[in-house]
């Protein structure tokens, strides 16, 4: 009986099919040929810390009527990937930082857009203007030469312009433009690797987002995939001129804002596809606390002259991702199969389209605006409210979208 068993064991674990099974998947798990999205990366999938889809999406409101699909395209093909829009004391604007590492500012209509600023002496128009290409992979390795500017802020009463720059940290520029200044590029003698976005405290602190200690942004959208909480919350004190950790271990930080009183700031954490506070001043100082979770990925947050928040977010999440999300040994198979990223995003059902949405400084829902079908933009980036009217950015289409508000 015993020698019967043995056979039949070894019949079973040498049947082709078995063999070639196991064959198929530790190809996969290898990659030796690097053919999956992950191929060549130290890519180890975590889980993290997102709301149940179910309890986020049941209770989030919809736009029936698409109103964010009536809103008009500007500049089409004159700026691109204009992540972080800005206007200074005077009202000049929008400012806009590129994707060909060039900070621009519309002059009018008889002038048109002109250059404002560059992040670094490296750029130069044979290496780095690529025009529309510049929001496609074209530009990609050419970034961490040329720069990429993501969060703008101006600091009203001196005009100085400070930047959030994806690959040379913080910087800032004078009124009059030119180039601009490294402020931080390091913090405890480590490069930060991918500053994002920023705002200006009262006092001059500058308060910043170093969205990951791992990937850059050209491979910002394995920071999504692997859940990685490397992020940080930066300080930049000017008198000092020194960088301070402020909060750490975050997934994905993107955007901030102080608060009108600035009590406290809050800040977009991407992969958790929620909207956090953290506390500067009052009995909670020093503490963090949820906002609001989302139906999305968010990307920047403004204040509007009320004290509401608009928080930008690419939506929506799908089912098959949260099972992914808690599942890292499918993400680390998943993303390994031999098929381009887009393939495998369409496979869980991501069709990612524009929500826009404002919040009170308790996390209620004011305002809901949307475009599924793309008529004004797929991928958002930015919502700021001037003089009635939304002024939208992406960092992924080469224009800027406005439409009139309330």
């Amino acid at each position: 009986m015993e020698k019967k068993g043995q056979n039949k064991d070894g019949t079973f674990l040498q049947h082709p099919f078995f063999l070639i099974i196991v064959l198929a998947f530790g190809f996969v798990m290898m990659d030796p040929f690097q053919l999956g999205p992950v191929g060549g990366l130290q890519f180890r999938p975590v889980k993290h810390d997102i709301a149940p889809y179910k309890e986020v999406m049941g209770n989030w409101p919809r736009d029936n009527k698409s109103r964010l699909g009536d809103g008009k395209l500007e500049f089409v093909d004159e700026v691109y990937g204009p992540e972080s829009l800005e206007f200074d004391s005077l009202g000049r604007g929008p400012y806009a930082g590129l994707a060909d590492g060039r900070i621009v500012r519309w002059m009018g209509e008889d002038i048109g857009w002109e250059t404002f600023a560059i992040v670094t002496s490296n750029w130069s128009e044979k290496l780095c203007a690529r025009g529309a290409d510049s929001t496609t992979a074209k530009q990609w390795k050419h970034e961490k030469w040329c720069g990429r500017p993501l969060g703008l802020r101006f600091n009203k009463e001196s005009g100085d312009l400070y930047i959030a720059d994806a690959y040379y940290g913080l910087l800032m520029v004078g009124p009059d433009g030119g180039l601009a200044t490294p402020l931080a590029t390091h913090v405890e003698g480590k490069r930060i690797l991918f500053a994002n976005d920023l705002d200006i405290h009262r006092n001059g602190s500058i308060f910043f987002t170093d969205t990951s200690k791992k990937y850059n942004r050209v491979n910002h959208f394995f920071i999504l995939l692997e859940g990685e909480a490397t992020g940080r919350l930066l300080r930049y004190d000017p008198p000092t001129k020194t960088t301070h950790i402020v909060l750490d271990g975050l997934a994905f930080p993107n955007g901030v804002q102080f608060s009108m009183d600035q009590t406290f700031l809050v800040f977009t954490e991407t992969t958790n596809c929620r909207l956090m506070k953290y506390w500067l001043e009052g009995p909670k100082s020093g503490t963090v606390e949820l906002v609001a979770h989302l139906p999305g990925f968010p990307d920047n947050v403004r204040i509007n002259d009320r004290g509401q928040f608009w928080v930008a977010i690419d939506c929506c999440r799908t089912p098959a991702q949260e099972v992914l999300t808690h599942n890292p040994w499918m993400r680390s198979l998943y993303f390994r199969l031999p098929f381009r990223m887009s393939v495998l995003a369409r496979i869980i059902g991501m069709r990612m389209y524009t929500v826009i949405s404002l919040f009170n400084e308790k996390g209620e829902i004011l305002e809901v605006l949307e475009d599924p079908s793309g008529v004004v933009m797929k991928l958002v980036s930015e919502v700021r409210e001037i003089q009635g009217k939304l002024w939208i950015g992406t960092v992924a289409h080469n224009h800027i979208a406005t439409l009139p508000y309330p």
